[in-house]
């Protein structure tokens, strides 16, 4: 994406005059050193840190296929972008590689995987009596959307992307609604204004707004209750602590104080922890002898329904990659976190951009190096 010319000026009045367009166009796109950009909100290190294993021996690829050539598995992850790159099979790292300056520590944004974690929130939220189930309408705890037409628009089709609301996914448009919401400082009131453009449960369209709105259900059930925690403390409580996540890591936030998570896009942290958001996932939910996520939650979440305007590849934040039980959790540049319980594997990809691979398909074809679970 070429920068737009403007004047330094312009540029230095536009993003410090709080102007969304002006935040775009001198960040111009996203980047893995975003959370440094937003203000955020802690999510503190575990006092009981669960470590994965270490094999003794790496057990990982040596070579990958590249046209009529075989290239250097390392080599060839490292010219195509990648910055950190696990195999985890058993709770044993069996392959890690960092690079440009990376390390186990380093702190990535998650862009678009966070989705799948609002996903594990708001099972954990109807487990915990916040929210009544998946039927129940946005407008419940959204009612500002009543005037739009949203009491029909359920949470499930929210988690479905099945919604029918208007939201322009371009991140290469300034005046787009995803740019407004990745670079604005008022997502409530950019949330409260969405609109409809389909009838609800009618057509799967990939649009971050939805999450979005989940982030704002959540939200609202947590004051319903009384409780007074933000999104990214229920969270540290319920996710992020019990998992024993190793690193002081983050969820940025639209704007300091007040303001509320970034719901489709950005918790920040190193790729030994984003793993253990799949092996929780490959575990059903439970972990360390305590059931964190319900098992039904994870079962619905990563299987295919088509019907109501449902697609085979998407369910509830979700990506099915083949139909064949594997699925994963995708962020923009290419940050992935893939589950394969046939084989018990997690795999995690981080980068600056996707590097012009299909990374689905190099974990597929890795995955049957490791045979299937008897």
């Amino acid at each position: 994406m070429q920068l737009i010319r403007i004047a330094p000026i312009t540029l230095l009045l536009l993003l410090t005059s709080g102007c969304t367009v002006g935040r775009f166009v001198v960040w111009n796109f996203a980047d893995r050193r975003d959370y440094k950009k937003f203000p955020s909100r802690p999510l503190p290190a575990s006092a009981q840190p669960f470590r994965y294993a270490e094999a003794a021996m790496e057990v990982g690829p040596k070579a990958i296929s590249e046209g009529d050539k075989s290239v250097p598995f390392d080599a060839w992850i490292a010219d195509h972008k990648t910055v950190a790159f696990l195999i985890i099979r058993h709770d044993t790292i069996l392959y890690e590689r960092y690079f440009k300056g990376y390390d186990a520590g380093h702190v990535h944004p998650s862009f678009s995987m966070a989705k799948s974690v609002v996903s594990m929130l708001i099972g954990t939220a109807i487990a915990d009596g916040l929210i009544r189930d998946v039927q129940q309408p946005v407008t419940d705890y959204i009612p500002e959307l009543k005037a739009n037409g949203f009491d029909a628009v359920t949470i499930e089709h929210v988690l479905q992307m099945t919604s029918g609301i208007d939201f322009q996914e371009s991140y290469v448009n300034p005046f787009g609604t995803v740019a407004k919401f990745y670079y604005g400082r008022q997502l409530t009131k950019y949330t409260t204004k969405l609109e409809l453009k389909n009838p609800p449960g009618s057509k799967w369209e990939y649009v971050s707004g939805d999450t979005q709105l989940l982030g704002l259900v959540l939200e609202r059930a947590l004051r319903a209750k009384g409780d007074q925690r933000t999104v990214t403390q229920y969270l540290s409580d319920r996710i992020w602590t019990p998992l024993g996540m190793e690193h002081a890591s983050t969820w940025s936030i639209d704007h300091k104080g007040d303001g509320i998570e970034k719901a489709f896009c950005c918790i920040n942290a190193p790729a030994r922890d984003f793993a253990k958001l799949g092996s929780l996932y490959l575990k059903k939910g439970a972990w360390r002898g305590e059931q964190i996520v319900p098992q039904e939650w994870v079962s619905t979440s990563t299987k295919a329904v088509t019907t109501n305007g449902g697609a085979s590849f998407y369910r509830y934040q979700w990506w099915l990659p083949s139909g064949e039980g594997d699925f994963t959790a995708e962020g923009i540049l290419g940050q992935f976190i893939y589950v394969d319980p046939s084989r018990e594997l997690v795999m995690v990809r981080l980068g600056g951009a996707y590097g012009g691979v299909d990374w689905q398909n190099v974990f597929r074809s890795l995955a049957p190096f490791y045979g299937k679970v008897n």
